[in-house]
């Protein structure tokens, strides 16, 4: 350890350490633009030969040219002449260092001159910048010359406000440079770059990809771009490191929101039950697919059952789809849960029996997931069950050429295998109730019974022994019940229901399958893939008709006429059809009716405290309880019918809250696999831009009919290595350093620090723990309403205020300013209550 003092502050730092880090550690601000925590220094950097900016060429004048730095993080040393720069100098033993002198701050702003001439800063003079939209510019500044979209949150300009513009710096002259706005996932304004050089290194240094460089152009400045014609030509991982690391407005995201996460991980924040994407399928990339089964069962215990069935949210947000296609993340989940060893299992926290019991009632992904996280907090599950055997929707709804009974029965004992007890043939309001499920011991219920009705409609005729319904269909179908259905079928619905009875229909011995729905094509409940699907085996789709009567003769089913739809919908977005005055018959010789699924809740009395809507269960949203104290719900029996992952976040969200309900904590988070420290490094990839997505192999079409066999094949080791390699690893941009801000002037939530505000007008902050702020209020009397709410609420910690005459002006300038910032009012409803 090396002694040293900085700002007559002794101190202590391990050998290596500069002036800049250790001031950074105390505490101390030290003003920089080139420095990152995270990147080497910018005088390492050579220039290129050539760089392009879009599609202009810049060659380098200058060979032997070196970037010098920032040259505002300048200090000074006792017996020094010359002021260093704080960046690069290490701390030696016995160093007195002084980082704020009058000779300091003017070589500073002559060096922070040199820097803002040849960037845009009209705005950061401007007295009105705070709240200002830069669209209204009363100042009547020219348009070229205002700040970017990041004005108001920009780094550079943080440290404009702190070293100040000096009068002297010349007007800004707009140049002539690219701004590329067309490319994915960010946009790149050259006129914007200041030359620190931050990008380079984050792409060089930090990820190992070297797809930028830098020249210098013929006036000797700096100029920087890509080493081809397009970041993909250059070898980009579109890992937008570069972006965040940029002190200006030249790099800046497409769709992201300053300081909101789920904009960075959209994959993650569309994933209902908030698996980490990123993490398994790196670690797929790696070849580690058990590890990758443990990371996806920490929220989901259905792996395999999800990678076929599930609704893929997150694929429609992958940001991999910005570049070209999105990443096939649901085919790895079941690659992941077909190729696991039993890693999780091992790793599990099962508790201590409690001694409190609990019913579950339904075994579907709901039901049983419940079931699993409670048994592992110790409680006594049972699960009754109506049927015969477990598994709901899962078992008895979905065909097996999507999802085989051998995985659904797999994953349906790794739950049991763990001590539930399972009574099937045990339906709720026949051979059990609520009140003897209390009077036997259970202190607690969950109602997870589904939604495993056919939704039905009044149509005349509908009585026919060949009128049919979808979701019975396939029930009778997955239980064996031989079904030879005659040739001409029609089925009405537009969901993954309907396609599934299509499909299930050719399978039973149709041979011409017509789907008709009220939907538009692109309106269709139902998945784009499973739409291809039945398209390619031979389902024709009739869009937009609704059914007005069934045609028969005889007793028997001759065809359907149906009814042209011109609207679904209605402004609200409610399901409200509006039918014209277009017919058309279909002949067929059955009708199978899909258009939805509905709820038995017959088991619930009349004059139970349970209340019903619309055919659901209501229930409290933060804890699924029905007006049953230790009676909860979950699952399609609350909610319309959604798709199985929904089922399982509420199975866990019921577990949670079962949990407290009998004394636990009601946390059921684990860790099955703790992954090492992330690299920061994701290499260069030649093509990486232009990697297709990897198809998943099928079944040809001509063998899909014959039977169930599944039609999805998924990936081999080799594929699925391929496919993963092409996430952009979006998660390892959070794990880039924040630079460090100039000091704020908050202070301290406590009473005296209050006594000490004036009595007068002005305008306030208040901010949690976290510094987040959670209001902005201008008042008559700063003091007496700071007073005010210390004395009523606790969630305070830290303040700042500023004295202004013209309060309520200063107030909505500064709402504007966060509203920017954060896409957001500040605070909660609550505290703003106060007010």
């Amino acid at each position: 350890m090396i002694k040293a003092s900085i700002d007559d502050k002794g101190i202590q730092v391990e050998e290596g350490t500069t002036i800049l880090e250790a001031a950074h550690k105390e505490g101390i601000y030290i003003p920089t633009l080139c420095y990152h925590p995270d990147l080497k220094g910018p005088e390492e950097m050579r220039p290129e030969e050539f760089i392009y900016q879009g599609g202009r060429k810049i060659i380098n004048s200058m060979p032997e040219g070196v970037n010098e730095g920032c040259g505002i993080c300048l200090v000074a040393l006792q017996g020094v002449g010359d002021l260093i720069r704080s960046c690069t100098t290490e701390i030696t033993d016995g160093m007195v260092i002084i980082t704020e002198n009058e000779r300091i701050r003017q070589e500073r702003t002559r060096n922070f001159i040199s820097i803002m001439k040849g960037h845009p800063h009209a705005c950061l003079v401007c007295p009105q910048q705070e709240g200002c939209d830069l669209l209204q510019c009363s100042a009547d500044i020219p348009v070229e010359e205002r700040c970017c979209a990041i004005f108001g949150h920009c780094e550079l300009q943080d440290v404009a406000n702190y070293l100040g513009i000096d009068p002297t710096t010349p007007r800004w002259i707009p140049t002539d440079l690219p701004a590329i706005k067309d490319g994915p996932l960010f946009e790149w304004n050259y006129n914007l770059c200041i030359g620190c050089l931050r990008c380079l290194r984050a792409c060089n240094d930090l990820r190992g990809v070297g797809a930028l460089g830098f020249v210098f152009d013929k006036g000797g400045e700096i100029q920087v771009g890509s080493l081809s014609s397009t970041l993909g030509k250059s070898g980009c991982r579109f890992c937008t490191a570069c972006v965040e690391v940029c002190p200006t407005g030249a790099l800046i995201d497409k769709d992201i929101r300053a300081g909101h996460e789920e904009d960075l991980l959209p994959c993650n924040a569309a994933c209902p039950a908030d698996i980490d994407i990123p993490g398994y399928l790196r670690l797929i990339a790696e070849g580690k697919a058990d590890e990758a089964n443990a990371l996806i069962r920490e929220k989901v215990p259905f792996p395999g059952i999800l990678g076929r069935v599930c609704s893929r949210p997150c694929e429609d947000v992958c940001r991999r789809g910005d570049v070209n296609e999105p990443v096939s993340i649901c085919a790895l989940k079941r690659f992941a849960g077909d190729n696991e060893g039993g890693l999780w299992k091992g790793s599990m926290d099962l508790k201590g029996d409690t001694g409190h019991r609990v019913a579950i009632i339904g075994s579907g992904p709901a039901g049983l997931t419940a079931a699993f996280y409670l048994k592992k907090k110790g409680h006594q599950v049972t699960v009754f069950e109506s049927r015969p055997l477990p598994g709901g929707m899962m078992r008895y709804g979905i065909p097996e050429y999507r999802l085989p009974l051998s995985v659904v029965e797999k994953e349906i004992r790794d739950i049991l295998d763990f001590g539930i007890v399972l009574n099937t043939g045990r339906t709720l309001g026949k051979d059990l109730t609520i009140d003897v499920l209390k009077e036997e011991g259970y202190e607690a219920v969950f109602l997870a019974v589904g939604a495993q009705l056919s939704r039905k409609i009044e149509l005349e005729d509908s009585d026919l022994k060949d009128v049919l319904w979808g979701v019975d269909f396939l029930y009778q179908v997955k239980e064996g019940r031989g079904f030879k259905l005659k040739d001409k079928v029609i089925v009405l619905g537009g969901g993954n229901v309907a396609i599934d009875v299509a499909l299930t229909a050719l399978r039973c011995g149709a041979t011409h399958v017509t789907m008709a729905c009220l939907e538009k094509r692109e309106e269709m409940p139902a998945d784009d893939s499973e739409i291809h699907q039945a398209i390619e085996d031979g389902v024709e789709i009739m869009t937009a008709w609704g059914p007005n009567r069934i045609l028969s003769g005889d007793g028997q089913v001759r065809g359907i006429e149906l009814i042209g739809c011109s609207r679904v919908f209605d402004k609200e977005g409610d399901f409200s059809p509006t039918f014209d005055e277009r017919r058309r018959v279909v002949e067929a010789d059955q009708v199978i009716l899909a258009i939805g699924q509905a709820t038995d809740l017959s088991f619930i009395d009349p004059g139970s405290p349970i209340d019903i809507q619309r055919g659901m269960i209501v229930v409290d949203g933060e804890t699924l309880e029905t007006g049953i104290p230790g009676v909860f719900a979950g699952g399609d029996v609350t909610k319309a019918p959604g798709a199985i992952i929904h089922a399982i976040v509420a199975g866990r969200k019921a577990a949670s809250s079962i949990d407290r309900f009998l004394g636990g904590d009601g946390d059921i988070e684990e860790t099955l696999f703790q992954p090492g420290p992330l690299s920061p490094t994701v290499g260069r990839v030649e093509g990486f831009a232009d990697l297709p997505r990897q198809g998943v192999p099928e079944l040809p079409p001509a063998q899909r009919l014959r039977g169930f066999k599944e039609v999805a094949l998924g990936f081999d080791r080799d594929t699925a290595g391929k496919e993963a390699s092409r996430c952009l690893q979006c998660d390892l941009r959070l794990g880039i350093k924040k630079v460090i801000s100039p000091p704020a002037r908050l202070l301290q939530w406590t009473e005296a620090n209050i006594h000490n505000v004036p009595q007068g007008e002005g305008v306030y902050q208040l901010l949690d723990a976290s510094k987040k702020v959670l209001v902005i209020k201008g008042v008559m009397n700063m003091r007496e309403s700071l007073l005010g709410v210390f004395e009523e609420d606790d969630r305070v910690a830290w303040f700042e205020y500023e004295e202004d005459p013209l309060y309520s002006k200063r107030e909505s300038e500064l709402i504007q300013q966060y509203l920017r910032h954060h896409g957001e009012m500040p605070g909660e409803d609550e505290l703003n209550d106060l007010f």
